[in-house]
């Protein structure tokens, strides 16, 4: 993961000075800004892998240029953690609304913020060193995020696409419907777990052609699993 782009977006140079040490010794580039115009023109031109982006700004809020950016489906895959000074829950709960990953409350340690960031990296870009697998036909090109079944395209959506590229990197491990959440959506999501199974049949539906979806197995009193073993737990 290290080597990729951060957009710092903060008005305050200190924290931004801050920030961008930090990452550096972690091994990421940065680029900074101080307000959303600014920020804004970065992304566009330079489509950082990840944006910190503060809350509280000047002109445009941080909470303002997130909702654009989630809006626009040139950004809108980008990756956002919110930070601010605000710690109480329905600020939390609005910022993930309109689409941030993560969210940060001010203040934090350098290696909380670093050890976050890597986490919502992994999610985004699901083993980054691991372009492409093949399983059984089923073929998941992590470049493109495109899913293929014997050639012929499987049609999910963005969550679907996340379990099964971790499902297609942890085969034959069962996890429960809460490690799914802590892997998949990441731990300071506000979902419930019954939401995992929502995902799961739809993700079997996609994955129906060609019967891959027996891929996707049932552990009774765990959660589930990928494999391509035939299970009698289903």
């Amino acid at each position: 993961m290290q080597g990729q782009t951060i957009l710092i977006v903060d008005d305050e140079k200190p924290i931004r000075d801050m920030l961008r040490i930090a990452l550096e010794m972690a091994d990421y580039n940065c680029l900074e800004a101080e307000n959303a115009q600014q920020a804004h023109g970065m992304i566009v031109d330079q489509k950082p892998s990840l944006i910190l982006l503060d809350w509280m700004m000047p002109g445009t809020s941080g909470i303002e240029l997130a909702r654009r950016l989630k809006r626009d489906e040139l950004t809108r895959a980008i990756p956002v953690i919110m930070l601010t000074a605000k710690g109480e829950e329905d600020h939390k709960i609005q910022g993930l609304d309109i689409g941030a990953d993560d969210y940060i409350s001010k203040p934090f340690s350098p290696r909380e913020l670093v050890a976050r960031l890597k986490a919502v990296l992994r999610r985004t870009y699901p083993d980054d060193d691991k372009q492409e697998i093949t399983v059984a036909g089923l073929h998941l090109d992590a470049s493109s995020q495109r899913v293929s079944i014997n050639g012929q395209p499987a049609d999910m959506g963005p969550t679907e696409y996340r379990l099964l590229a971790f499902f297609m990197s942890h085969q034959e491990r069962a996890y429960s419907r809460g490690q799914l959440l802590d892997h998949v959506w990441g731990g300071n999501v506000y979902v419930e777990e019954r939401t995992v199974d929502v995902h799961i049949r739809r993700l079997r539906k996609a994955l129906s052609l060609d019967d891959h979806d027996r891929f996707i197995q049932t552990v009774r009193g765990t959660g589930y699993r990928f494999s391509v073993k035939m299970s009698a737990q289903v």
